[in-house]
């Protein structure tokens, strides 16, 4: 597969993920599709469900600049430096950024439950995106690693004749 092919593919899941976000956001604050679905989730209470919204809505944004920097990435690669510093580093800052979603996430989701506008099983179920969350940023923080062991082996061969 062509670096090309490889950063249009990264690219299109990219853009598919970025739709599904903004579907999801539209559908939550100007349609109330996702309130109808929600209010059975989360005890048919507006008192509940209107904070629970807004919190989804808030750690969306970190998921958009997360979006962001792995398209910057994807021009890194199609234009054919896969391996530099400025990869490894914009790796370095996803996984920051997925971690301090994730704890985010997770406070939120506990700070709600003390506040009486959950349900400790919403808690538990959430630990599944938690996990997810850490687990993204682990992945992020070893490819960070990685393309940085990789980005110094690539200037030391440049340097041989």
């Amino acid at each position: 597969m062509s670096q090309k092919n490889l950063a249009g593919w990264i690219k299109g899941i990219l853009l598919g993920f970025a739709a599904f976000g903004i579907i999801f956001c539209v559908c939550a604050v100007y349609f109330g599709i996702i309130p109808l679905f929600g209010r059975d989730i989360i005890y048919d209470e507006a008192c509940m469900f209107t904070p629970w919204m807004v919190f989804l809505l808030i750690t969306a944004v970190p998921c958009y600049i997360f979006l962001v920097m792995g398209w910057k990435i994807a021009v890194n690669i199609e234009n054919d430096r896969s391996f530099s510093t400025e990869n490894a580093s914009y790796l370095k800052k996803m996984a920051y950024l997925a971690l301090g979603d994730t704890i985010f996430f997770f406070l939120g989701n506990i700070v709600l439950l003390f506040l009486g506008m959950s349900h400790p099983g919403m808690l538990l179920g959430s630990l599944v995106i938690d996990f997810l969350g850490v687990s993204v940023s682990v992945g992020c923080a070893a490819l960070s690693h990685l393309v940085q062991k990789a980005s110094e082996i690539q200037a030391e061969n440049e340097l041989t004749i």
